[in-house]
């Protein structure tokens, strides 16, 4: 069983996914935001790949009680209930609620594997709950790094190291990519300071001048969220 590690969209097609089972990274900020809003009782976060679709989406598509969240560019977008600070998707505010959910990043990364058999969503908040799912299950799978703008983004690759790393204390069976270990390498460089990590990588540093400074202390908890969340992306 092989993990590879996809270091940005860019390097593959959608098709690269079809019934491969895929774990989607953007810890800064869009899995983040999806697994606090799941957290507090959101019954469902639907990514969407494209801004216009977003917009569209009537309240009468997911059941009468739809939101739209997301960000373009940092900021959130006219005419959305909420951005993509992650501290937005209170219970009081989600629970129960839909919503359609458009970032600059991570919602087309998660939509890039909708022919795949289903993606995790996996960031510093839930990587030990996602490890051990996948532990478990002893499938191979591949791991996709959002990115910022295509590029390479560090937190993405360190958090994928976390993720590998723990998977590999409970099942020691899996093969790694040399993107794997890269990856791995990378968290045992940064993964003590990931507040730290931040202050370094070229997202964070963007998310620090617009202020986002509680998010960014907030996406770098490793909570042992015993929650993993794995769904069929919507075509």
């Amino acid at each position: 069983m092989r993990i590879n590690t996809i270091l940005t969209p860019l390097m593959v097609e959608e098709l690269y996914f079809a019934n491969r089972m895929a774990v989607t990274i953007d810890v800064l900020r869009a899995t983040s935001t999806i697994t606090t809003a799941i957290m507090n009782g959101a019954k469902e976060v639907v990514p969407v790949g494209s801004l216009d679709f977003s917009k569209i989406a009537s309240a009468s598509s997911f059941g009468g009680r739809t939101m739209r969240g997301g960000e373009k560019n940092s900021k959130k977008i006219e005419g959305f209930d909420l951005g993509n600070s992650p501290l937005e998707y209170q219970q009081s505010v989600v629970e129960g609620k839909s919503i359609v959910f458009f970032t600059t990043n991570g919602s087309k990364a998660i939509v890039k594997t909708k022919y795949g058999s289903g993606t995790f969503i996996c960031s510093f908040l839930n990587a030990e709950a996602v490890a051990r799912q996948l532990a478990g299950m002893g499938r191979e799978f591949d791991i996709l790094c959002s990115g910022l703008n295509g590029d390479f983004s560090l937190e993405d690759t360190v958090c994928a190291g976390m993720l590998l790393s723990e998977i590999l204390k409970i099942n020691s069976d899996f093969q790694l990519s040399d993107a794997s270990t890269v990856a791995i390498n990378l968290y045992e460089r940064y993964g003590d300071d990931i507040r730290g990590l931040y202050s370094l990588s070229e997202h964070g540093r963007i998310l620090e001048a617009g202020g986002f400074i509680d998010d960014l202390d907030y996406c770098a908890q490793k909570t042992s969220l015993m929650l993993f969340l794995y769904s069929k992306v919507r075509r």
